[in-house]
C-alpha cells in the first residue's frame, strides 16, 4: 500500500517523479532539491469493494444505450413492460456467457438473466 511521503529537509510532501534515464521512480520535493528513490513502484492503488448481490456489469443507464439490441418478446416481471435491452456477459462465478435483460421502462429498470 502506498503512503504519503514527506521531505526530510523541509517537511513538504514528496511527489512521484520518473527518472527517465535510469528508469526508476523517485519521490521529489517541489520546494527544495531533495529526492529519494521509491521503495515501491506503486504510486496509487484503487480497491473496489462490492456487496455480494451487486452486479457490476450492469450499469444504471444501460436501458438508454442506443448501441444495445432491444426485444419486445419478453415481459418484465416487476412492472409488466414489454420491451427490454439485452446483452451477453460472464456472470460472476459461472462459466460461459449469460444473457442479461434490463427493462426499458424508465421508472422500473428491473434486471434479470436467462
Amino acid at each position: 500500500m502506498s503512503t504519503m511521503k514527506f521531505c526530510r529537509e523541509c517537511n513538504n510532501i514528496l511527489y512521484p517523479k520518473e527518472d527517465k534515464e535510469q528508469k526508476i521512480l523517485l519521490y521529489a520535493c517541489r520546494n527544495c532539491d531533495h529526492q529519494e528513490v521509491a521503495d515501491n513502484n506503486c504510486v496509487y492503488r484503487n480497491e473496489i469493494h462490492h456487496s455480494v448481490g451487486e452486479q457490476t456489469q450492469i450499469l444504471q443507464d444501460v436501458s438508454a444505450d442506443p448501441t444495445l439490441p432491444r426485444t419486445k418478446s419478453v415481459r418484465c416481471a416487476k412492472c409488466g413492460h414489454a420491451e427490454a435491452v439485452f446483452f451477453q456477459a460472464t456472470a460472476r462465478g459461472e462459466e460461459g456467457m449469460t444473457l442479461f435483460f434490463v427493462c426499458c421502462n424508465t421508472n422500473c429498470g428491473h434486471k434479470w438473466r436467462e
